[in-house]
This record gives C-alpha cells, sequence and structure tokens, in this order.
C-alpha cells in the first residue's frame, strides 16, 4: 500500500495517524497549521492525552512524517473540524470542503477518500458529492468516497481507538471491505460495513442519546433544587433498579461531540426533534443554574465582591486539556453578559493563560478566594481537597470529601 495521508493533527487526527504508523501503515499527517508541523517535527506533542507519547514514539520510530503540504497517494483521511453555524444550527461545512478540494488538485484516480470528520446525515450528499462533481471527478470511478466516523472521547483516546467498535460507510461493499481492513491494522473491535448515510447519523444518534440521558439528571437536579431534596441521594437510589441508569448531573455539557452533534439534527429537522432540542436547552441552561447558585452563596454569606470567587477548571472534561465548548467557558459568558467581572480562575491542565484572571499557581488561586466552585473533577482537585476544605465550595461534580460544601 501507498502512503495514506491522514488531513488534520487536531485530537482526533493526530492519534489516528500515530496509530496507523505504529501498526506498520505508511502515514503522513499534514496540517495547514505551520507550527503545530514544527512541533511534531521536533517531537513536541501538540496536547496532552495518556499515552499518546508512547503512541508517537513508537510511530516515529515507524517513520511518519508530518507535512503542511498535501501527499500525492490514493488514499486520504480527513479529521478537521465540523463547527456548526449557532443562529440555524445546521452544520458548517467549510474546513471538510476545503480539504476535499485540496486532495483533489493531487490525488490519483481511484484514490479513497475517507471522512472522519463528525458531520450531520445527508452532508455527503449536500455537500462533499457536489464538490467533487463540479470538479470534474467521477464518483466510485475517480474518486471513492467513504464515511468512517471517528468514536474516541479525550482521556481515553488510545484505548478507545483500539477497542472501540467502528462503522464504514460507503457506496459500494468492496470500497468498505478495502477500508475495514486499513482499520483492522490496529482496531481489535467490530468494524461495520454501511452505507454512507447510516454511517453519518449512527454517530450523531450515539452522543444525542448521550445528550438527553445527561439533559434528565441535569433536569432532576433543578427539580430537587427547587424542593430542597438531594438529587444525588435520589439518583442513588433509582440506579438500584436493574433497568435504571441515570447519569450523574453536571454544570453543563462541553467538548465537540455530545454539545454540538444534536444540534445538526434540530437543525436539519426542525420540526421533528422536540425532545432532542429540549435536551439541548436544558444542557445550555446549565452555567446559569451554577451562576444562580453562586448568588445564593454570595448572599447567605454576604459576599458582594465577585473577585472573591475562584472557578476550579477550564477544560469540559476531567484530566485533559481540551477546553472545546467547556462549561466552564459558558459560564464565564454568562457572567460578562451580566457585567460580572474579575471572577479568578485556575485548571492545572492548561499552562498558558486562556482567559482573564487565569491563575498558574493552586496555592495563589485558593489563597485570594473565598468561594471555590468545582467545575472539573480533575485528580488534581481530589487530591488536594484538604486546601479548599476552609473555603466556601460550590460542588458542581459530587466529588467533595467534606460535608459543608455546596452541591448544584
Amino acid at each position: 500500500m501507498k502512503k495514506i495521508n491522514v488531513i488534520g493533527l487536531g485530537y482526533i487526527g493526530l492519534p489516528t495517524a500515530l496509530m496507523f504508523a505504529k501498526s506498520g501503515v505508511s502515514v503522513v499527517g499534514t496540517d495547514y497549521n505551520k507550527e503545530l508541523v514544527d512541533s511534531l517535527n521536533r517531537n513536541e506533542l501538540t496536547f496532552e492525552e495518556e499515552g499518546l507519547e508512547e503512541l508517537f514514539k513508537d510511530a516515529r520510530t515507524n517513520g511518519i512524517e508530518f507535512s503542511t503540504e498535501y501527499q500525492k497517494t490514493d488514499t486520504y483521511i480527513i479529521t478537521v473540524p465540523t463547527p456548526y453555524l449557532k443562529e440555524s444550527k445546521k452544520l458548517d461545512p467549510k474546513y471538510v470542503i476545503s480539504a476535499v478540494n485540496s486532495v483533489l488538485d493531487i490525488c490519483e484516480k481511484g484514490t479513497k477518500l475517507i471522512i472522519e470528520s463528525t458531520i450531520s446525515p445527508g452532508s455527503i450528499n449536500k455537500f462533499v458529492r457536489p464538490a467533487i462533481v463540479e470538479r470534474g471527478f467521477i464518483i466510485g470511478e475517480d474518486i471513492h468516497l467513504v464515511h468512517a466516523p471517528e468514536r474516541i472521547i479525550p482521556g481515553n483516546m488510545i484505548y478507545e481507538l483500539e477497542y472501540n467498535s467502528r462503522t464504514i460507510g460507503a457506496d459500494r461493499k468492496k470500497i468498505g471491505e478495502e477500508v475495514k481492513e486499513l482499520y483492522k491494522s490496529f482496531c481489535k473491535a467490530d468494524i461495520v460495513v454501511t452505507d454512507i448515510r447510516s454511517a453519518e447519523m449512527s454517530k450523531v444518534v450515539e452522543n444525542t442519546f448521550r445528550d438527553i440521558n445527561i439533559a434528565f439528571a441535569n433536569e432532576l437536579t433543578q427539580i430537587c433544587r427547587e424542593d430542597d431534596m438531594d438529587v444525588y441521594e435520589i439518583i442513588k437510589i433509582a440506579n438500584m433498579h436493574p433497568r435504571v441508569n441515570i447519569l450523574q448531573p453536571g454544570p453543563g455539557v462541553g467538548g465537540h461531540c455530545i454539545s454540538v452533534d444534536p444540534w445538526f439534527l434540530v437543525g436539519d429537522y426542525p420540526d421533528l426533534t422536540n425532545l432532542i432540542l429540549n435536551a439541548r436547552k436544558i444542557n445550555d441552561s446549565m452555567p446559569d443554574h451554577v451562576l444562580k447558585r453562586i448568588r445564593d452563596i454570595m448572599r447567605e454569606h454576604k459576599i458582594t465582591d465577585i473577585s472573591e470567587i475562584g472557578l476550579y477548571g477550564l477544560t469540559y472534561k476531567e484530566n485533559v486539556d481540551d477546553m472545546r465548548e467547556s462549561p466552564t467557558l459558558q459560564l464565564l459568558e454568562k457572567m460578562d453578559e451580566h457585567l460580572a467581572f474579575g471572577v479568578k480562575v485556575f485548571d492545572p491542565f492548561i499552562k498558558t493563560k486562556q482567559v482573564d484572571n487565569q491563575f498558574v499557581s493552586f496555592e495563589d488561586f485558593v489563597d485570594q478566594v473565598k468561594i471555590v466552585v468545582v467545575l472539573v473533577g480533575h485528580d488534581h482537585i481530589k487530591e488536594n481537597m484538604d486546601k479548599i476544605k476552609d473555603k466556601l465550595v460550590l460542588d458542581t461534580k459530587n466529588i467533595c470529601t467534606f460535608e459543608s460544601a455546596y452541591k448544584l
């Protein structure tokens, strides 16, 4: 096999490219970000992830290359971002289309063009096929289109790349089976070959399912707060039933999957997505709920200075450095809308300044606040509970070991 060209070296593309290379596939990783590519060529990783450093070393030993240039070959894997338009809630395909056009500039006849980026159902028909046909290529002869949606999460990427099942959507079963063999170079789980639209829909449905389940827990939290009940005790008891599995509530939903993908369905099927839309609204309302809880604590203790509040955690989940769509950023935006400036912020995984009043020292952060709002359950805060036990603590993750902490 010729080299495969992985396009986009972010949270999905880089681990995927490294895993292929470790498994003996010849790989070139491409990204337009020259600084990112230069860092990788200096053997410097661009984000933290458990097991990524060892994987990187193995891939480099096996000859993986990094470049800002697209490669002339017959297999491309596109892993670029897929944002959505906030007004219409529809997919913004600009990065995917740009990558596709760059591939078409140099690809060989019979190229397999594999899109891993999460897209809304029907996007390949709406956007990708027309872009290819417009350039004069014949789909099925010059270009073989495939959708192989990623299924990994920051914090557990390496394991999930190997052990999560995969879906390969293709126009022709023969092409799907060939791509399946490529992914079998590292994937030890089931790999299902289906049509492209089913592959598109399945990925969005997976994340929408999670969003709805989280929304139930978050709505239950708001109900229990209204009538002074312990939501955690209620969930614990309810989950003792063998067919009940309520998730834990939290300060909101972040990341590039669960907080974004359901909007694709809402945008495309506005008259049919009542449950999905309401789940999105509930989860998006949680930063407002956190803000009200902070206000309640401030009033109870006659605190009027917003600068005495400290937000712990900037990432969207524990023990990663990924801040995309994080509830903390959503909360800071809400505070900004209410002219509440000066709140202090700390996250042990975010080493460079990303927001105003961000601290690099946990001790300095704690010393300068009266209220600590725990928004992310990093292992770091679990190991440093003794340093915040004398503060007023709003624990949105139910991890505090002392009874005086306030809850959602």
